[in-house]
C-alpha cells in the first residue's frame, strides 16, 4: 500500500475556507496563524513497523515556552525534527510562523540538535563567523555578537581554538551560540541539557529565561521532566507517539491536586504500620528519611493530616504538589497503558541513562 509523502503540507481546511472567501474563517485562519508560532494537524510518522508520532495536534503559541516531555522513544525528536521539515510527516498539516513549512522560515529559526555537530578543525571564533553568515546576520554584527555571547557562556578565552580541543560541554555551548546568534523568532532546542555540568546547566536556564523575556518562542524537548517543571509554561507529554498532555503548568498544577503527604515522624515513635492503617490511607511507603503516604481520595486531606498527629508523635506534616512525572505516570496509568512502578522506573531510567530518542 502506497503513502502519501506531504512534502509542502497545503493550508488547514480553515485556511481553505478563509481563501476561498468565508469571513468567518478568514478572521479565524488569521488569528491562528498570528497568535501561534506552531500549528500541527493529524500529523502522523512511520518507520517500518514503528509508528513513531501518531495523529498529532499542536498549537505553541507566539512568545511561549514550550516543553515536550516524555521518556526516550516517545516521539520527541521526530515531532521536532517534522516541525523543522528534517522529516516529513507521512500525513498531516502544519504551519510555522506562518509558513507552510520551516523551509520557508529557516532564517527565522534557531535549531540545537540532539546529535551535537561541529566543525572540529575550525577555530571556535571562525565557526560561528560561518555560522551567522549563512543564517544571514549582517557582517557588520557579526564580531560584536560573537564577542557577546562568547563572554555570556564564559567561553571568551575560546575564541581562538579548535572546536576539537573543547570539552563537550564547551562545543555544546558553541553550538548552542550558533542557534541562537541570528536572533531567531523560534528557538529549538532538542535535550539542550545533556552532558552539561550543574553550573552550565544553570546558566543555560538563564539564557533561555532571557530570551523568553524578549519574546522568542521557545522549544525544547527533555526526558528530565524537573527541567520542563521549572522553566516551562506550557508542556507537551507524550508517550508511544502520542499527546497524552498539552497544557500550561499552572492549569496542570490547579487540576492535579496533591494526593500525597510526606511525614516525619519523632524518632522511636511508631511509623509506617500504624499510618498504613488509617482511614483515607491508600499506600504508604519509606523515601529518604521520610513516610511518603498516599491518600485515597475519600477523606480531605486535613482529616488524614489530623488522624496521623493523632496517631503518633511527627515532626512534620506537608502536602506534596505533584510533579510532571507524578501527572504522566498517572495518566499513562489510568489509561491502562502501563504498570504505575514500571512507568516511573522507565522515566527516572532515562533521565539517568544515556540520552537518545532512537528513530522517535
Amino acid at each position: 500500500m502506497s503513502r502519501r509523502i506531504v512534502a509542502s503540507p497545503t493550508p488547514s481546511a480553515s485556511i481553505r475556507r478563509a481563501l476561498a472567501g468565508d469571513p468567518d474563517a478568514r478572521i479565524a485562519a488569521g488569528n491562528n496563524l498570528m497568535t501561534n508560532a506552531i500549528v500541527l494537524r493529524n500529523l502522523t510518522k512511520t518507520f517500518g513497523e514503528k509508528l513513531a508520532v501518531d495523529n498529532l495536534d499542536l498549537e505553541v503559541p507566539q512568545g511561549s515556552l514550550c516543553g515536550f516531555i516524555g521518556p526516550n522513544g516517545a516521539g520527541k525528536t521526530t515531532t521536532i525534527r517534522m516541525i523543522l521539515s528534517i522529516l516529513f510527516p507521512d500525513s498531516g498539516e502544519l504551519t510555522i510562523l506562518g509558513r507552510r513549512s520551516a523551509i520557508e522560515s529557516k532564517d527565522r529559526i534557531g535549531y540545537l540538535p540532539e546529535e551535537r555537530g561541529i566543525y572540529r578543525k575550525m577555530k571556535v571564533s571562525a565557526f560561528l563567523t560561518f555560522m551567522a553568515r549563512i543564517k544571514g546576520v549582517p557582517d557588520s554584527e557579526i564580531a560584536a555578537r560573537i564577542r557577546g555571547w562568547l563572554e555570556r557562556l564564559d567561553l571568551g578565552d575560546a575564541r581562538n581554538k579548535r572546536c576539537e580541543e573543547l570539552s563537550k560541554g564547551m562545543q555544546q555551548k558553541v553550538q548552542l551560540i550558533a542557534a541562537v546568534i541570528p536572533d531567531p523568532d523560534l528557538l529549538v532546542l532538542d535535550e539542550p541539557f545533556s552532558g552539561l555540568d550543574p553550573v552550565s546547566t544553570r546558566t543555560l536556564r538563564e539564557v533561555i529565561q532571557e530570551l523568553h523575556a524578549r519574546g522568542k518562542t521557545i522549544v525544547f524537548s527533555t526526558h528530565v521532566m524537573q527541567q520542563a517543571e521549572q522553566l516551562c509554561d506550557q508542556v507537551v507529554m507524550i508517550h508511544r507517539g502520542r499527546k497524552v498532555l498539552d497544557s500550561r503548568v499552572a492549569e496542570i498544577r490547579r487540576r492535579y491536586d496533591p494526593h500525597t503527604l510526606l511525614v516525619e515522624t519523632a524518632q522511636g515513635g511508631p511509623g509506617i504500620d500504624s499510618i498504613g492503617r488509617l482511614a483515607g490511607v491508600r499506600g504508604v511507603r519509606a523515601l529518604d528519611g521520610l513516610i511518603e503516604v498516599d491518600l485515597d481520595g475519600r477523606l480531605p486531606a486535613h482529616a488524614v493530616i489530623a488522624s496521623i498527629a493523632a496517631a503518633c508523635p511527627v515532626e512534620r506534616i506537608e502536602l506534596r504538589r505533584p510533579s510532571l512525572e507524578d501527572v504522566f505516570v498517572s495518566i499513562v496509568h489510568d489509561s491502562a497503558d502501563g504498570d504505575r512502578e514500571d512507568l516511573r522506573h522507565a522515566v527516572r531510567d532515562a533521565a539517568s541513562g544515556p540520552v537518545g530518542d532512537g528513530a522517535a
